[in-house]
Order: structure tokens, then C-alpha cells, then sequence
């Protein structure tokens, strides 16, 4: 691989499933970038690895040159950004955090004039539908719901549209796949599945263990032909 290639950018590392996604990154021989706003996470042995490289900034505060200038040396953007679960982190500012960081990314890509195109990941939700699934009339009217009273759940929808939508599967900088994992539980990492649309519905939901979704971005940055299988959809992982 060339050093572009071994280069990853985590966004939302110092999260339950970004942690485990820097671990795992740095322990397979990659160079890994993290913008984090709080160190707290980090151990001095970990900071002390230099294959990682820490900007302790808030990504929104970032300009459009200090992004460029961020994402140019990687090959790789992983977004496991997400909203904290209390009443400030759900309803508070940013509402958009996600879409807002997706679509400020993108941008500083295209502007990298870099001729490689670069991967990007972006950890979503299985509440979040492809055009075309089928979905229970029951399904849609908590969707509904969700869309209009969760703000994070837009988020997610808008966030997953924007790679589908604006930047599309044809792209000349950017191929992308959108992860949806179902519920997010902690624990070792453990035989899990990867499949195009959810197996059941949302009221009856699999699980998935942050470090089995971890492991799967892993296995898309790494392996060409998981990459090939799911560049341009957004697939479902859950525990066997």
C-alpha cells in the first residue's frame, strides 16, 4: 500500500465505536489522524505511539484550509461521529454535527486536487432506509416520527443522502460506504454479518458490537474486495 493508503482520518474517535476503530487501525500498521476535542480518552502510552497523530481541535471550528490540509495526506476519512445521548446532545447545537462534517469533508477533498480517490466511511444507523427497501407501514410512521422529533435521526438520513445523492457511486474524489449497525452493544469482537438491507424490522432489531463494526471498516480499508462489494451502498452489520 502506499503511504496515502495507510493513512486514515477518524472523525468521533474518542466514541464507543471510534475508540475501538483507532485501536484496531494502529494495531493492523496504520497511520492514524484523530481530531478530537478531549484527550481524556487517551493514555500517554497511546499518545505516545507515533503512528498517531492528534489534533485536539472541535472538527466545526476547523476552517476550510485547515481541513484541506488535514484530509490531503490521507487515503482514508472514517466518520463515527454521533450525538451524545442526553437531552443537550439530542436537541442542542449542532443539530446537523454529522451532515454538517460530511458535506465540510467532502469539500475539502475535492479541493485537495489529489488525483487518487479516497475512501470514505461513514458510520450511520439501520433506522436509516435505502430508496427502495421495504419497510412496514408501522415502520414508516415510527420513521416519521423519528425524522420529525429526534433531530440526530435526520442527521443520520441527511448525512447517508448526501454521499448517495450529491456525491453518488461516480464520483471523480471520493468512493464511499455508508455503515449501518444495528444495536450498539460493547464487547470483544465476535463473528458478525455484513448483508445489503436490514433482516428484520426495527421493532425486533439484531445487535452489533461496536468492535465488530470496527472490524469491518478495518476490512474495508484493507481488503480491495470488501471494498469493491460494498463501495456505494450502505450495508448492515449485526452479530451472528
Amino acid at each position: 500500500m502506499t503511504n496515502l493508503a495507510k493513512t486514515v482520518l477518524v472523525l468521533g474517535a474518542t466514541g464507543n465505536t471510534g475508540f475501538p476503530l483507532v485501536k484496531q487501525l494502529l494495531t493492523r500498521g496504520y497511520s492514524v489522524r484523530v481530531v478530537v476535542r478531549s484527550l481524556d480518552k487517551f493514555s500517554q502510552e497511546l499518545l505516545k505511539n507515533p503512528k498517531l497523530k492528534v489534533m485536539n481541535e472541535n472538527l466545526l471550528d476547523l476552517n476550510h484550509e485547515q481541513l484541506r490540509q488535514t484530509v490531503k495526506d490521507c487515503g482514508n476519512i472514517v466518520s463515527c461521529l454521533g450525538h451524545t445521548m442526553s437531552l443537550r446532545g439530542i436537541f442542542g447545537e449542532p443539530r446537523a454535527l454529522v451532515l454538517e462534517a460530511v458535506k465540510r469533508i467532502c469539500i475539502a477533498i475535492k479541493d485537495t486536487n489529489i488525483k487518487v480517490k479516497k475512501k470514505f466511511l461513514l458510520m450511520n444507523t439501520v433506522g436509516n432506509r435505502n430508496p427502495g427497501e421495504n419497510v412496514t407501514t408501522s415502520e414508516k410512521f415510527v420513521l416519521y416520527l423519528l425524522r420529525c422529533l429526534v433531530p440526530p435521526h435526520y442527521d443520520n438520513e441527511a448525512a447517508a443522502a448526501y454521499l448517495r445523492d450529491e456525491i453518488s457511486s461516480e464520483n471523480d474524489f471520493i468512493e464511499w460506504v455508508v455503515i449501518r449497525p444495528d444495536s450498539l452493544i460493547n464487547d470483544e469482537i465476535s463473528p458478525y454479518e455484513v448483508v445489503s438491507f436490514p433482516p428484520r424490522t426495527i421493532f425486533n432489531g439484531l445487535k452489533s458490537t461496536r468492535s465488530n463494526v470496527a472490524h469491518f471498516m478495518c476490512e474495508c480499508i484493507e481488503n480491495p474486495s470488501t471494498w469493491h462489494r460494498w463501495k456505494g451502498k450502505m450495508p448492515v452489520v449485526f452479530d451472528k
